[in-house]
């Protein structure tokens, strides 16, 4: 992980690896403080924030700023993941429920 904007988990200048145990400790009080079950994970949290934010139309480059991404990896990592998954599976519902068979 590397630190942006003055966020610094370590000595030395913003934009530098990060210590993994710091970063480790900052999600777990985190996790306590929102009273969260301690297999949630934040990462997901975020992803999910990205990916309904897109969805609902947001500026993609306010959503990237945000996410502290580019716009490009945004849209490459977030920008159709959820129709896609609706399409992949409505297509396979009919088999999933034993429909394919009565055909």
């Amino acid at each position: 992980m590397c630190a942006r904007d003055g966020l610094k988990l370590y000595r030395g200048e913003a934009g530098g690896l990060q210590d993994s145990e710091k970063v480790s400790a900052r999600r777990r009080t985190a996790r306590n403080r929102l009273h969260l079950p301690e297999n949630f994970r934040l990462y997901d949290w975020r992803a999910s924030k990205i990916t309904n934010d897109l969805d609902n139309h947001e500026n993609p480059v306010e959503v990237s700023a945000n996410a502290r991404h580019s716009p490009v990896y945004t849209m490459a990592r977030y920008g159709r993941r959820r129709a896609e998954g609706a399409k992949k599976l409505a297509a396979s519902s009919p088999a999933r429920i034993g429909l394919s068979c009565l055909a």
